[in-house]
């Protein structure tokens, strides 16, 4: 169990890195480049393996909200535009309280995720209606500025599980599976 908990870390670890690099390649190349295609498909590759992996990590702390947390994740693969970016940050705020509430990595970057996470999941959706500036626009302060604390969150926990892993749960500190 020990081995296979190190693996699906590393893995989530290596996939938050291509993840970002491909939006932050997409977001500078534009949807015209003849590479958007690809990275589009990588992103959604990254949203599915993400899923995956971080619910194999979390599923003992909850089953349900763990099994929630992937079906957004999924939805973030299907969808895209500002709709992706809504399911992408509730499924982050359930797997990081979920690792939080696991203590499977350090308690105050499990702190760094929920807030991260739960900014997005209340900023976004006023975007989506109007406010602070509109729709979700990269040519926006607000938009850099709200995003900015899931990049530091999501590049923090990359390198984490890539070189340090996660706990594994004890009978201690796994929760119920509600």
């Amino acid at each position: 169990m020990k081995t296979s908990h190190q693996i699906y870390a590393r893995v989530a670890g290596f996939t938050f890195l291509a993840y970002i690099a491909a939006g932050i390649t997409s977001m500078t190349l534009g949807d015209q480049s003849q590479a958007s295609g690809l990275l589009a498909l990588i992103q959604s590759f990254s949203a599915l393996t993400l899923g995956v992996t971080l619910f194999a990590l979390t599923y003992e702390q909850g089953l349900i909200l763990a099994l929630f947390a992937l079906t957004c994740r999924v939805a973030e693969a299907i969808q895209s535009g500002e709709s992706a970016a809504i399911y992408f940050s509730v499924g982050s705020l359930f797997f990081s309280w979920l690792l939080l509430r696991g203590r499977s990595i350090p308690t105050w970057l499990a702190w760094v995720g929920v807030i991260a996470s739960a900014l997005l999941v209340v900023i976004l959706p006023l975007q989506l209606v109007g406010f602070f500036g509109g729709t979700m626009s990269w040519a926006s302060s607000v938009t850099w500025l709200v995003w900015l604390p899931m990049l530091v969150f999501e590049v923090t926990l990359a390198f984490w599980f890539m070189i340090k892993g996660v706990a594994i749960p004890t009978a201690q500190n796994r929760l119920s599976n509600i």
